[in-house]
C-alpha cells in the first residue's frame, strides 16, 4: 500500500486537513482525499482523523493510498468520436446512453472499455477500473469529456476542475418558459435523505452555483445555455427541478410521462475549455448537439 508522510509546517496551521492535503501536487482532488479520510487511511501522529481535523505545526501526517482496483476491465473496440488527441490527453464527444466507467452490473460497453482498446497508455490515478478518467458525465448526458494519458496530465486537469478554472457550458431543454431570461441558481446540493439514488437541495449540502441563459422558447419549453461554477453530482438536473423547470426526458427528477419520448434527459455538454498541462495554452472544444435533442426541440416548437 503506497504511503506518503508529511510534517506540518507553521504556515499550514489552522487549515482543515482535507484542504491541506488536496492542495498538494500529488492529490487528484479534494473528493479523493475525503474518501481516504472517511476510510481511515489518513493518520496524524499515529491516529486516524476526520476531514475537519486541523493539524498543528510538527504533526506527522501519514496517508495510505488505496491500491489500484483489481484488473478485469476488458478492452473493447467501440466507436469513439475523437475531437482532439495528443501524447497527453484525448478529448471525446461522448454519446448519449454510454456509461463513462465500469461499475457493478455494468462492466462492458463503457467509455473506459473503448479507451482501453484505443489507447496504449492511460493515467493510473483513477485505478484500473477508471483509468484516465478525470471527470464524468451522466449516462444519458452527451458531449465533451477529456481523459488523461499520464499521471502528470491527470493531476493538472483535476486541479483545474477543483479550482473551477475550466470552462463548462451545457445546452439543455427544460419544461416551462423560463423567466427571467438570465439568472443564477445558488443552492447547496446533498444526497436525498430518503431516495438515496437522488440528490436534492439541502441547507447542509455542498455549495452549488448554476448560471443559465435563455437561447429560445420552444413552444412550452425553454432551450438554455447553462454554465457551471461548481460540479456537483446531477447539479443541473437538481437545480432546474428546484426552480420548477425540470429537464425534458429526465425520469428521475422530472416528469414520468412526456408527449415526446426521449431516452434520458435533454442535456448536452457542449463546450469544455482548459489550459493544456504541457503547453500552458488555453484550448476549447465543442461538440454538436445530438440529433435526439434537436428532434425534441423541433417537436415542442410545433406543439
Amino acid at each position: 500500500m503506497p504511503r506518503r508522510i508529511f510534517r506540518v509546517k507553521a504556515e499550514d496551521e489552522g487549515e482543515r486537513i482535507d484542504r491541506l492535503l488536496s492542495a498538494m501536487e500529488w492529490a487528484p482532488s479534494r473528493a479523493y482525499i475525503q474518501k481516504l479520510l472517511k476510510n481511515g487511511k489518513v493518520f496524524v501522529n499515529g491516529s486516524p482523523v476526520k476531514a475537519s481535523y486541523r493539524p498543528v505545526p510538527g504533526d506527522e501526517i501519514v496517508v495510505e493510498e488505496d491500491e489500484p482496483e483489481p484488473a478485469g476491465v476488458k478492452a473493447q473496440p467501440l466507436p469513439l468520436a475523437i475531437l482532439y488527441e495528443d501524447e497527453d490527453l484525448i478529448v471525446i464527444d461522448k454519446p448519449r446512453g454510454m456509461v463513462v466507467h465500469p461499475a457493478p452490473g455494468n462492466r462492458e460497453n463503457t467509455l473506459v472499455n473503448a479507451l482501453l482498446a484505443y489507447c496504449r497508455e492511460l493515467s493510473g490515478i483513477g485505478g484500473v477500473v477508471r483509468p484516465g478518467i478525470v471527470h464524468r458525465l451522466d449516462k444519458d448526458t452527451s458531449g465533451v469529456l477529456v481523459a488523461a494519458k499520464n499521471d502528470f496530465t491527470h493531476l493538472a486537469l483535476a486541479r483545474q476542475f477543483q479550482q473551477r478554472t475550466m470552462t463548462k457550458k451545457y445546452l439543455a431543454l427544460v419544461h416551462g418558459r423560463v423567466s427571467p431570461p438570465e439568472g443564477e441558481i445558488n443552492a447547496p446540493i446533498g444526497r436525498h435523505p430518503v431516495h438515496r439514488k437522488k440528490m436534492t437541495v439541502l441547507p447542509s449540502g455542498r455549495p452549488a452555483v448554476t448560471r443559465y441563459r435563455l437561447l429560445e422558447y420552444a413552444g412550452s419549453c425553454s432551450f438554455l445555455e447553462i454554465t457551471l461554477e461548481t460540479g456537483r453530482t446531477h447539479q443541473i438536473r437538481v437545480h432546474m427541478q428546484y426552480i420548477g423547470h425540470p429537464l425534458v426526458g429526465d425520469g428521475l427528477y422530472g416528469r414520468k410521462r412526456e408527449p415526446f419520448f426521449l431516452a434520458g434527459q435533454a442535456l448536452h455538454a457542449a463546450v469544455l475549455g482548459f489550459v493544456h498541462p504541457r503547453t500552458g495554452r488555453y484550448q476549447e472544444f465543442t461538440a454538436p448537439l445530438p440529433p435526439e435533442i434537436k428532434e425534441a426541440i423541433a417537436y415542442y416548437r410545433k406543439n
